[in-house]
């Protein structure tokens, strides 16, 4: 990163909206009804204005923040933290975003710790809190600098990670708890072949495994014949989430067997962060590629998590900011372990942030497109209105078709949109 511009932030400002969900949201046994959408903004001493957005979920990044707050209050302190990050961003001057990021996120690691009241807090509570801070530090950084695209914008260091050019990237939605399997078969018909379905359901670990055997046979019955041209071997792969609910190695390998018992087993793709996070252990001999996700909260976590024999790695750019992302995906790479992006149930602007990762990964071990979790037009109550927010609101990269989102030029041109303002989150910071 040479010859960059240093860049003085002399202001800050923020807000928030609360989205509302059509119905409970469920997963790590708990339930969502409505997700806050935060807005960040920051302005140098040029005059450049930037804006990042982002969607906060306190029962993702914190499980125990989630249970011991209400659902309000849990958003709060998580707004609290973003604002935090903001009120110390004043007067500093940078280089680039990254070591940005390197510099206060221990500062606000701690702050959100002593907030929160929860000395043992994950460290991805904190990096979700920054998300629509570091989504606007780029953007100034780019302003600032005269880069126009998604790819100038990232630093030649880490350009071979994000390389490749997909013209199709694989739109997967969720299948939360709550989900009948009806309607996972209506996604099949409907062209999706890559679904993740959230396991680990609530209750004890010995009626956890009996939902989730039940559920694996219910799903397999309905879409395991199905075929798609996109994966090597024709098959629907499976992509199982279980947000770290079983808690030892002995009970998920009873759920894999029982999934080949009912010859389900080859096209489980992933099973993403089965374990607890503090279960730190060799899971090289489980049969399946497990993902890391949560536990791989920065670039040390998620090597940590590679020599332990996980075999890849979920990507949150829109959960654990973009900075994280840049350094965990290089990490992977070097260790060749492929990554994908996951989702956080983001708005529609966000998911062109991730999606602008997405489509530059190396294709996923079996499959022949990029991978890009989506699910906030399942789970939004007012998602075609949010949509209205998206600057390219009509563009044809955001359609899905036939269960790809499909990448032209264009797409790549504009990266997404994300260098274009939304009057929608101007007006929220209270622009004219």
């Amino acid at each position: 990163m040479e010859n960059e511009k240093s860049i003085k932030i002399v202001g800050t400002n923020s807000n928030f909206e609360r989205e509302p969900l059509i119905r409970p949201f469920g997963f790590k046994g708990g339930y969502l009804s409505e997700i806050w959408q935060t807005a960040a903004q920051l302005k140098s001493s040029s005059g450049k204005i930037s804006t990042g957005v982002c969607s906060q979920s306190v029962l993702w990044s914190d499980a125990n923040v989630f249970s011991r707050y209400s659902e309000s209050g849990g958003n709060a302190l998580m707004f609290a933290v973003s604002e935090y990050a903001l009120s110390i961003l004043k007067g500093v001057k940078f280089a680039n975003p990254i070591n940005l990021l390197d510099d206060i996120l221990y500062e606000v690691f701690n702050f959100a710790k002593k907030i929160t009241g929860n000395p043992e807090l994950r460290k991805t509570f904190a990096l979700n809190a920054l998300v629509g801070v570091d989504n606007a530090v780029w953007l100034l950084y780019a302003s600032e600098n005269g880069l126009k695209s998604f790819d100038e914008m990232i630093p030649p260091e880490y350009r071979d990670v994000l390389s490749y050019r997909h013209k199709k990237v694989a739109s997967i939605p969720l299948m939360a708890y709550s989900v009948p399997v009806r309607e996972i078969k209506q996604a099949a018909d409907d062209g999706f072949y890559f679904m993740k379905i959230k396991i680990g359901q609530p209750g004890t670990q010995y009626e956890m495994l009996e939902k989730d055997k039940a559920r694996l046979t219910e799903i397999h019955q309905a879409i395991g014949n199905y075929r798609t041209e996109h994966t090597e071997s024709g098959k629907l792969p499976y992509y199982f989430d279980a947000n770290g609910r079983y808690e030892k190695k002995e009970t998920l390998m009873k759920l894999i067997d029982h999934a080949k018992k009912i010859d389900a087993l080859e096209q489980i793709a992933l099973i993403e962060e089965p374990f607890p996070e503090e279960l730190e252990m060799d899971v090289s001999d489980i049969p399946v590629r497990l993902a890391a996700d949560e536990s791989a909260h920065t670039d040390k976590d998620a090597l940590a998590r590679i020599q332990m024999g996980y075999g890849a790695i979920a990507l949150k750019p829109i959960a654990k900011t973009l900075s994280m992302t840049l350094k965990i995906a290089q990490i992977a790479a070097q260790e060749n372990t492929p990554c994908f992006c996951a989702d956080l149930t983001v708005n529609p602007i966000l998911v062109d942030w991730n999606k602008n990762v997405a489509a530059r990964l190396k294709p996923f071990p079996g499959l022949e497109t990029g991978l890009l979790e989506t699910n906030g037009h399942q789970n939004y109550k007012n998602w075609e209105k949010m949509e209205s927010f998206h600057p390219f609101a009509d563009a044809s990269w955001r359609r899905v078709k036939n269960g790809v989102f499909e990448l032209d030029s264009t797409f790549y041109s504009k990266s997404g949109g994300i260098f274009t303002n939304s009057a929608h989150y101007s007006k929220l910071l209270g622009e004219a």
